[in-house]
């Protein structure tokens, strides 16, 4: 009897060179803008109307994002270094070959966003909303997240790597290559969205009342 081989989940593929830009005014930054090249650096940004603007090889350095408005804008080939925001208002916004490192994020609305070649690095989340985006080619490592809402996301190469996660939500999630491994959770909703994903054995021991109590099984 021949052994089926073992599938080989599929890492990220990440995309990124840190940019050569000059230093800006960050005055200048407005809703519909398109900013190329530039950095901005130790600003508070509180309040800002930045609706649909596009960065292109951009690098934010420190910046306080506090309230400020960032629906539908596209951060492409960008660096984002300790970004802080209490609240994050960034839904539906385009994210590719971007970095993030150490974030200080409370709630982080990006809900309906698009991913493709972004790595999250370090850094604290209290509330990080992706549901009904989608994620391809995304690594989260070394990041604590308090909730990560991944409801309604679909999901290519994505691996989440060493975070700690309180409770993680995949509610008709649809996943393909997506890496669980290293991070550990408190507890996970929606585990139909499992289908796809990689766990580890001690993950699976975690989930496995849940499992159990979902499909009626009785463990005594």
């Amino acid at each position: 009897m021949t052994t089926p081989e073992r599938s080989v989940t599929k890492a990220p593929r990440l995309d990124f060179t840190a940019p050569r830009v000059d230093d800006a005014d960050p005055t200048v930054l407005a809703a519909r803008s398109e900013r190329v090249g530039e950095r901005f650096a130790d600003t508070d940004l509180g309040g800002y109307d930045l609706t649909g603007s596009t960065f292109d090889e951009c690098e934010f350095a420190s910046l306080s994002l506090s309230e400020t408005q960032l629906r539908g804008s596209r951060f492409i080939a960008s660096l984002l270094t300790a970004p802080f925001a209490p609240v994050l208002l960034a839904a539906r916004t385009v994210w590719r070959d971007t970095r993030i490192e150490v974030p200080r994020w409370g709630s982080a609305e990006l809900f309906e966003s698009t991913f493709a070649s972004v790595h999250i690095r370090g850094g604290k989340i209290d509330y990080l909303n992706l549901r009904g985006g989608a994620l391809t080619d995304v690594l989260i490592e070394d990041c604590t997240i308090t909730d990560l809402d991944l409801s309604g996301v679909k999901a290519a190469r994505v691996a989440l790597k060493n975070c700690h996660i309180g409770t993680l939500d995949l509610t008709r999630a649809t996943s393909a290559d997506v890496d669980l491994r290293t991070s550990e959770f408190a507890a996970v909703n929606g585990l139909e969205g499992l289908a796809g994903a990689t766990i580890d054995d001690y993950q699976l021991a975690l989930f496995a009342p849940v499992l159990a109590a979902q499909l009626g099984i009785i463990v005594e």
